[in-house]
């Protein structure tokens, strides 16, 4: 096991390399020739073993001087800083343990308390300050040595919890002619890790910088790059809750959440209980394994190729360090290394995987988002020595900084995604727009084709049935005139009457082709100006009591004929049968349909006796035709009633 862990740190180390190659600009600038004491200056150290109630009675004697603000610091000796020179040594700074292998140290084995004693020279007209960068260690405290003995410059019990973030900073009073003696105590559990870095004793305004510029990337940062990503993975979240499909947005969300989790010690305050302690910092080191496992899935899945067998193992790995890393068992272990170790591992596996599939594939966000996570890989490995105290031990954690490298290139993935989306419908609608006026250009042609056809067509069928029309009427009163003619059976008179009423004939037809917009009445009073003349020959007063009618939309050409047929058939009676003086011409509108009637003052028949002839018949079939219904009233002595009622919207026929 020794070997192992070795190897491990070594391989660690090695990988963290890189990373801390550009870091070496974070350490603290070198001082000017000019300055003096703008270094870090020399220190000496003593240690003295305590037990818990000792430790206890240190705490409460600072609580006590700060509140009481007495003038020296009321202490029994075996808890001051030793008086005998011998204990003192002269100490390399900074002074770091490596985390041992057991995760918990209890107050049975104690605590050790060291002192760092320093010496700020005299002779200083500006104001001096002290500056330390980096302590993981109990709560400091900074005594200084008076002439009525120790004073107590600094407690920092009030920011224990925030120390290992949070740089210490302390303005120190004037030095005099003699300089001043400072010890900075720092307790710490004993055979525990501990890491305390260079300690700084320079101009204040010097210093003050450094200071500022540590608090705000060591704190100012983290807090940013959370709050920007709790942005963005709600952002995310509500994408992927719309679209549960797209899984990198659910991967993006998950991942958001867990940095979050990782960085809450960054802006919310650690539990008071020792118990929720525990979890809370269980949490916030487990997070991080499943930041990087979401980040790693995050970006495979922009791959062609996945192997979904490597993507389970790293989930489980991630899921089965997080379950036994609980502060529940194990707890001789050290869990917090235990945990950076096999999230190091997952990231190292899993990036080499994704730069293989850049490799292979040759896309260019696969190539990014592969570059960015092994810059992440590195600086990992960089913390992960920062935190076990392998090296660097003033460095700050960088993975902040390499969360925005990889969050930059997730968001030029999906960008790139987004972008090639749009425009892939982009084509695809070109596509569809040129088919689809391709497809107009077909139909426009065969519905013009489909057109000339229906008007050939429709000439056709007006032909013949102009042609039958008079072929039945018109055709064959001038053949029947022309065989009685030829053998010598038809008078002058006759002829000329069966001339004139297939000249009346050939006039009804071709009135019907004009258009009358669907006015029976124009209709009407077109046939009037026909066959007026021949009525009054006939020696008939026509009557025209003709009321409006409104428009039939049905009635077209063919249908006008059939009522100028039904007309003239009913007037050619009057004239050659019933012996009358007078006829009546009467419309009227009933609603849902329209009455044309002709009455006349003759003779009249008897409708039981009569026998209804061919052009009775004839005229009922054309009233069905026009989808109406035809009624004749007459009785002998009392005239004859013809009445033809039209519906004014028609149903299409079949």
């Amino acid at each position: 096991m020794p070997e192992l862990g070795l190897l491990l740190r070594r391989w660690l180390l090695g990988l963290a390399l890189l990373a801390g190659l550009p870091v070496q600009a974070q350490r603290l600038p070198q001082p000017s020739a000019h300055v003096t004491g703008d270094d870090a200056v020399p220190a000496e150290l003593a240690t003295s073993t305590w037990t818990r109630a000792q430790l206890d009675a240190w705490w409460a004697a600072l609580r006590h001087h700060t509140v009481t603000g007495a003038d020296r610091l009321s202490l029994p000796s075996e808890l001051l800083p030793p008086a005998a020179s011998t204990a003192w040594q002269p100490v390399a700074m900074p002074d770091v343990r490596s985390r041992p292998g057991a995760a918990m140290v209890t107050d049975a084995r104690g605590y050790q308390m060291r002192w760092y004693r320093l010496h700020v020279p005299g002779g200083h007209d500006e104001s001096m300050a002290l500056y330390l960068p980096r302590l993981v260690t109990l709560s400091a405290a900074v005594l200084a040595r008076t002439e009525r003995g120790w004073q107590l410059l600094l407690d920092n019990q009030h920011a224990e919890r925030e120390q290992w973030v949070q740089p210490i900073w302390l303005p120190l009073p004037g030095a005099g002619a003699q300089g001043l003696d400072l010890v900075v105590a720092l307790p710490v559990p004993a055979g525990s890790y501990h890491s305390v870095s260079r300690i700084w004793i320079g101009p204040r305004d010097t210093l003050e910088k450094r200071w500022l510029w540590r608090v705000r990337a060591q704190t100012g940062l983290p807090q940013a790059v959370s709050l920007t990503l709790a942005v963005l993975g709600l952002f995310a979240l509500t994408l992927w809750l719309r679209r549960p499909g797209e899984a990198i947005y659910g991967l993006f969300a998950l991942g958001a959440a867990a940095w979050v989790v990782r960085n809450l010690h960054y802006y919310v305050g650690l539990p008071a209980s020792p118990v929720a302690l525990d979890w809370f910092w269980w949490a916030t080191h487990a997070s991080m394994g499943w930041v990087m496992l979401s980040a790693l899935l995050f970006a495979l899945r922009f791959a062609d190729w996945r192997l979904k067998r490597l993507e389970w193992a790293l989930t489980a790995s991630v899921l089965v360090v997080s379950l036994l890393s609980m502060p529940l068992w194990l707890r001789r272990l050290d869990m917090v290394v235990l945990q950076y170790v096999v999230t190091a591992a997952v990231a190292a596996v899993g990036t080499g995987w994704l730069a293989f599939l850049a490799w292979r594939e040759r896309r260019t966000e696969l190539r990014i988002m592969a570059a960015a996570l092994l810059a992440g890989v590195l600086i990992g490995g960089h913390d992960l020595a920062v935190l076990a105290g392998w090296a660097w031990p003033e460095h700050v954690f960088l993975m902040p900084f390499a969360t925005l490298i990889v969050m930059i290139s997730f968001l030029h993935a999906v960008q790139r995604r987004y972008v090639g989306a749009v425009e892939q419908v982009k084509a695809e609608n070109s596509q569809l727009q040129e088919d689809l006026e391709e497809q107009v250009s077909v139909l426009q042609m065969q519905n013009a084709q489909l057109r000339e056809a229906e008007r050939q067509q429709a000439l056709l069928l007006e032909r013949q049935r102009i042609m039958a029309d008079m072929h039945d009427g018109l055709g064959s009163s001038l053949l029947s005139a022309l065989v009685a003619m030829e053998q010598g059976s038809m008078s002058h008179e006759q002829c000329v009457e069966v001339l004139r009423e297939c000249v009346d004939d050939l006039r009804l037809v071709i009135d019907s082709l004009e258009p009358v917009g669907h006015d029976l009445v124009s209709l009407l009073a077109t046939m009037r100006y026909r066959l007026g003349k021949r009525l009054q020959t006939g020696g008939l007063k026509l009557e025209w009591d003709v009321q409006d009618l409104p428009p039939l939309p049905w009635l077209e050409p063919p249908d006008a004929l059939h009522v100028l047929r039904l007309m003239q058939e009913a007037l050619n009676n009057v004239l050659k049968h019933a012996q009358a003086s007078r006829v009546r011409m009467v419309t009227r509108h009933h609603g849902s349909y329209v009455e044309i009637r002709v009455e006349d003052d003759g003779a009249g028949f008897d409708l039981e006796t009569i026998q209804h002839g061919r052009g009775l018949k004839s005229q009922i079939k054309r009233a069905q035709r026009l989808g109406g219904k035809l009624r004749i009233d007459s009785s002998p002595g009392s005239g004859t009633r013809l009445s033809l009622r039209l519906p004014v919207e028609r149903r299409a026929q079949p």
